[in-house]
């Protein structure tokens, strides 16, 4: 009889225990889903927390937090993404309005104007507007390309110092027109890379048109080899050096307010960059009190 009494009240502590752990289970179960429901509805850091030192209970929690703080940085990585976009949107806007307004007006006065000279000024002012327009939407179409990961250039071995020459050669008029005499530091050693030719000389172009839109009369070029690259720098004085987030000047649009004008994008030095990592090179900048370089770098065969 005693052995049976004994077993009986083990037997009824044990259920007793049960249902004590099962009530406890359900009603932490009800705690974590009445914090999911103040989760989900309010915008919030809280996370799920046990107040019950059970294992099971401890590894659903740490899952559930797990997967809400996926969900919060999704949500602000498509937050950043929509503002992104919309930047983007308005600065293409503002980009490829101002020529066409310019446009819009120079054909009305074309329409207007009974004088032969001036019809003709006014056409060759179309004309330019024109040819600024189709840079920009150019520009716009490469930078939409390098952000394909897919997209790859054709590679092939070639002189990057003759790159560099052929495209100083081509801003010949260009420099002559603003009064800047390029001073050159150019190696004489054979800097044979593994890149594509159209892709090297809108690098090398890029850097240029950017150093006679935004700099003064000063310009230092140097060609050398370093540590197996081929390095090819660009330095120019910037009149208002305070105003440039050397941080910034590889992100899209990007230009110093002074540096803004209806004819560039501020994607040339975004192309070039990303243009240079698919050739597996880089290019870098950098502000040296009011002298800004930009840099790029090519490994050599």
């Amino acid at each position: 009889m005693k052995i049976l009494t004994a077993a009986v009240i083990i037997l009824s502590i044990s259920l007793i225990s049960l249902i004590a752990a099962h009530i406890i289970y359900r009603r932490q179960i009800r705690k974590i889903c009445r914090r999911l429901a103040f989760i989900r509805e309010h915008n919030t850091n809280m996370q799920l927390n046990s107040d019950l030192d059970f294992k099971e209970l401890n590894r659903l929690e740490a899952e559930i937090n797990s997967i809400i703080e996926k969900s919060r940085n999704d949500t602000l990585n498509a937050q950043k993404s929509e503002d992104s976009l919309k930047e983007t949107i308005a600065n293409i806007s503002h980009d490829i309005r101002t020529p066409l307004t310019s446009l819009d007006g120079y054909f009305q006065l074309l329409s207007d104007s009974e004088s032969r000279e001036e019809r003709q000024r006014y056409i060759g002012i179309i004309s330019s507007r024109i040819s600024s327009l189709k840079n920009m939407l150019e520009e716009l179409f490469t930078y939409t390309k390098l952000q394909n990961e897919a997209y790859v250039l054709s590679l092939e071995n070639l002189s990057f110092s003759k790159s560099v020459c052929d495209a100083l050669f081509s801003f010949y008029d260009d420099f002559t027109a603003a009064g800047i005499e390029p001073v050159t530091d150019f190696t004489d050693e054979k800097l044979t890379v593994n890149g594509n030719p159209d892709a090297l000389s809108r690098i090398i172009r890029n850097i240029l048109k950017n150093a006679l839109e935004h700099g003064t009369d000063e310009l230092h070029l140097k060609l050398e080899s370093r540590d197996g690259q081929a390095v090819f720098s660009c330095s120019n004085r910037t009149p208002h050096p305070e105003e440039i987030d050397i941080n910034r000047v590889f992100a899209r649009f990007y230009r110093s307010d002074s540096s803004r004008s209806r004819t560039s994008t501020g994607l040339g030095l975004a192309i070039a960059k990303g243009l240079a990592e698919k050739m597996n090179g880089t290019v870098t900048a950098s502000l040296d009190g009011d002298v800004f370089t930009v840099t790029v770098f090519m490994t050599i065969c």
